[in-house]
């Protein structure tokens, strides 16, 4: 028997401590080898903040999406709009449940969302050192462009490719 799609649709405010949960747990599965526990906690402390999410859910610059399978959250996308184009801020999926198509279908929803705010391509960026997120990035048509090192402040950076592709 064929396991069922996910169901994908926009965040609600209620979803939030789903978010956050989730996020540790790929968090914790994916960065303890590339940057130190300090900086995930700050990183998620400030990046999940539920006061930041609220105010990203009422902004109609933004777009929240959030994968469910079985009553569990598997994973989730976030991505904004801004003078310089359309980001992809984050696009997370469960560790057990990567490599099925998630992941795929969290990018093509926010794909839709990103042309219907006039975008001509996305924007992201992924530590240099996480392989795994780079080929499948680079499966689905994006690009390295550039690499930087930005300096989030109390002795933090992001070690990053910046990649992109077009709509």
């Amino acid at each position: 028997m064929a396991e069922s799609a996910p169901a994908i649709r926009p965040l609600s405010l209620h979803d939030v401590e789903a978010v956050n949960a989730l996020a540790r747990t790929v968090w914790q599965a994916t960065y303890p080898a590339l940057i130190s526990q300090a900086q995930i906690d700050a990183m998620l402390a400030d990046r999940y903040a539920p006061e930041r999410m609220h105010v990203q859910l009422t902004d109609p610059r933004h777009a929240w999406r959030i994968a469910w399978d079985g009553g569990e959250p598997i994973g989730f996308a976030h991505a904004f709009v801004e003078a310089s184009g359309c980001k992809l801020d984050k696009l997370y999926v469960h560790p057990d449940r990567q490599r099925g198509g998630i992941g795929a279908a969290l990018l093509a929803a926010i794909e839709d969302w990103a042309r219907t705010h006039g975008a001509s391509g996305l924007r992201l960026q992924v530590n240099r050192g996480n392989a795994q997120a780079i080929r499948a990035y680079e499966k689905y048509g994006f690009r390295i462009v550039e690499s930087r090192v930005f300096d989030l402040g109390d002795g933090f950076v992001m070690d990053d490719h910046v990649m992109e592709k077009a709509l």
